[in-house]
């Protein structure tokens, strides 16, 4: 009767406050901000082609820049004009053709000069892959490629963007919102009536953490529907796994608001230090702009101290991959994201006293 009654001043402090909304508004606004707006991949790059061959080889590889979607081409004559463009910023890429090109091309000792704007390396690089690969397409006799992508054939940004969003909104979201219902207790002075009360210390917590979670739970199937039928992120895999990782995500994300409320004093310090603590590790761990599996040294290893990076191989998995529960990896990391909650959740506990400190 005790966590029921305060379970129903939860929720009523939640209305009365409009808090309620925040947190459907934020998880739901952060999927469409960032799954919207982060884009991985390189359209109109400003280009200029210098052809000092003038071969119909050398125009017929310049058209098919003119033609691709990826390529906004002007020629030039002068290649001195050409590179102050490109030292000013006001061009991304050079491609240059030498005399005799196609000649050498025969001979297999051609070579084509291209110069790209390297101010933001992941940018550069991709502009590097598209100069190269519109080269390499032209000359099948030289170089055969053969290659495919898989779990994203379109190469969609909405694709391997929105399911990692999906797990830093579930991170960030609850553990503000279960660290303000604690700490706004010390804040306003009542948690006095904690202390004195007969309510122990289990029943406080599950009245506190209750909240988060299923005002959060209902937030899974809201982030899913969004992914699914706004951005249009395909759904190979298993829902119920899903489900289940998510809850226990879940209890992470309120274990580490439970952690915060202990050290903090008030509510501006506990939402400060959460986002600090869930925004950074979160979006650099996610997955979202390099994979775990191409860090090194340090990054890696840290990596591996963040729920991010389970929750999202398995939400990766789920939504892409579809190997579901018959994958022992994505059983193994289930089982650390529940050992990783419940170890929050017992510490949090104990560092919380029923009494001033």
């Amino acid at each position: 009767m005790r966590v029921k009654a305060y379970l129903k001043k939860e929720f009523i402090d939640l209305v009365r406050t409009k808090m309620i909304f925040l947190v459907y508004i934020f998880p739901s606004l952060v999927l469409l901000l960032f799954g919207g707006g982060i884009k991985l991949s390189v359209n109109h790059i400003s280009t200029i082609i210098v052809d000092y061959d003038n071969s119909k080889i050398s125009n017929d590889i310049a058209q098919k820049y003119v033609a691709s979607k990826y390529f906004d081409v002007e020629f030039l004559n002068n290649e001195k004009e050409a590179f102050k463009l490109l030292k000013n910023g006001k061009k991304d890429l050079l491609i240059i053709f030498p005399q005799n090109f196609s000649k050498n091309l025969i001979k297999d000792k051609a070579e084509i000069g291209i110069f790209v704007d390297g101010a933001f390396p992941f940018r550069g690089l991709m502009i590097e892959n598209y100069a190269k690969g519109v080269f390499l397409s032209l000359v099948p006799n030289k170089i055969k490629l053969d290659y495919r992508f898989l779990y994203n054939p379109s190469l969609r940004d909405e694709n391997s963007i929105v399911p990692g969003v999906i797990g830093l909104a579930l991170l960030i979201a609850p553990a503000i919102l279960a660290a303000l219902l604690i700490v706004k207790e010390k804040e306003n002075g009542t948690i006095f009536n904690f202390y004195s009360s007969k309510v122990s210390k289990t029943s406080f917590i599950i009245a506190k953490l209750l909240p988060p979670f299923l005002l959060h739970f209902v937030n899974v199937f809201i982030l899913f529907l969004i992914a699914v039928y706004i951005f249009e992120v395909p759904f190979r895999g298993s829902f119920l796994l899903y489900v289940i990782a998510s809850i226990f995500y879940l209890i992470v994300s309120i274990g580490i608001g439970l952690l915060v409320s202990v050290i903090t004093s008030t509510q501006i310090s506990a939402l400060i230090l959460t986002i600090l603590i869930t925004l950074i590790p979160g979006f650099l761990y996610s997955g979202i702009i390099m994979p775990i599996s191409s860090m090194s040294g340090e990054a890696y290893i840290e990596a591996h101290f963040f729920p991010v990076m389970y929750y999202n191989h398995l939400i990766y998995d789920a939504f892409l991959g579809g190997v579901g529960f018959n994958s022992t990896l994505n059983l193994k990391y289930l089982l650390i994201l529940f050992l990783y909650g419940v170890l929050l959740i017992l510490i949090g506990s104990w560092l919380l006293r029923k009494g001033e400190r």
